[in-house]
């Protein structure tokens, strides 16, 4: 199975080694017919630290890193 490859935008650098992803979808609802953006928070693992807040980011699916990170840096 592919793995999947999402693109968004850093919230949070202050861990060491990992970052916060905030990734927005849009999609039509289905029985009012008006676009709905939804996003969510992905944590992923960045080894040299070199990402900031603010920068936008393509993260990839990985085997977990930790309790919470399933993610890592594709690049920028």
């Amino acid at each position: 199975m592919p793995k999947r490859i999402l693109q968004g935008v850093v919230t949070s650098d202050k861990n060491d080694q990992t970052i916060t992803v905030s990734v927005e979808r849009r999609f039509k609802h289905p029985v009012l017919q008006k676009t709905i953006r939804k996003s969510k928070k992905y944590r992923a693992h960045d080894e040299k630290n070199s990402f900031k807040a603010g920068d936008s980011v393509r993260i990839i699916e990985c085997a977990p890193k930790s309790k919470t990170k399933r993610w890592e840096v594709l690049e920028a």
